[in-house]
């Protein structure tokens, strides 16, 4: 089943870049492989890969340029792999579209586990098109984007008028980490000195509803300092 994605792999470090291609093609994906910024844009460009392994740190350009360039016209999956590990940079490169950031050095199987979600999550909106009027389900979890409903099983999860649009906007982006300036800006239009406090009240109060309890598997989780992801 995997074999008919088609995965680009921008990476300069040539013994990287051949691992991240022996795992992937292991696995049973097609493998496009670049070495530097230009050969990874016209390969880009030239192969419409299902999804690009992006390094940051390019010989000959940013990686963020080239992220910016495929947000132009394309919601294609990217996978952030870099040695940057400063916030800053993790918060810019999930701002401008990256759906996913990992830093090195990596975890085989962790990166294995990004690229499966990632692309199981695009498949899912790409089938069901998660319209306004449509639903959104997530193991026992429901929600009816139409009604504004919510339910956990058959009972309907009582939400404020903000605490129901957080949560649909997390879901339509799920399986992604999105940051909080990325959810701020969304529900409130603008940010000011209390919108971090604000978005975390309401986001306990989500967590609460939903029945989160410390150390179990639970619908959104806080990537400290970051974000959330559904």
């Amino acid at each position: 089943m995997s074999s008919k994605y088609k995965i680009l792999v921008i990476e300069d470090e040539k013994n990287i870049r051949h691992l991240i291609s022996a795992l992937l093609e292991a696995d049973g994906y097609q493998t496009v492989p670049a070495r530097d910024f230009s050969n990874g844009k016209m390969l880009y460009f030239s192969h419409r890969p299902d999804l690009v392994i992006l390094d940051l740190g390019l010989p000959d350009g940013d990686g963020t340029d080239l992220l910016r360039e495929i947000r132009k016209d394309s919601l294609i999956p990217v996978i952030v792999l870099s040695a940057r590990m400063d916030e800053s940079d993790k918060v810019e490169a999930l701002d401008l579209g990256a759906n996913d950031y990992v830093t090195k050095p990596f975890s085989s199987a962790e990166l294995m586990a990004r690229v499966r979600s990632v692309l199981r999550t695009a498949a899912l909106h790409t089938g069901t098109g998660l319209s306004p009027g449509g639903v959104f389900t997530l193991d026992d979890l429901t929600i009816d984007y139409g009604a504004r409903k919510v339910f956990i099983g058959q009972s309907e999860i009582r939400l404020t008028h903000t605490e129901y649009d957080i949560l649909s906007y997390l879901s339509r982006c799920s399986g992604k980490v999105v940051t909080y300036s990325a959810i701020i800006k969304e529900i409130w239009g603008y940010s000011d000195s209390g919108s971090i406090k604000k978005l975390q009240v309401n986001m306990a109060n989500i967590r609460k509803k939903l029945g989160a309890k410390p150390g179990k598997k639970n619908y959104i989780e806080n990537e400290l300092g970051i974000g959330y992801r559904m």
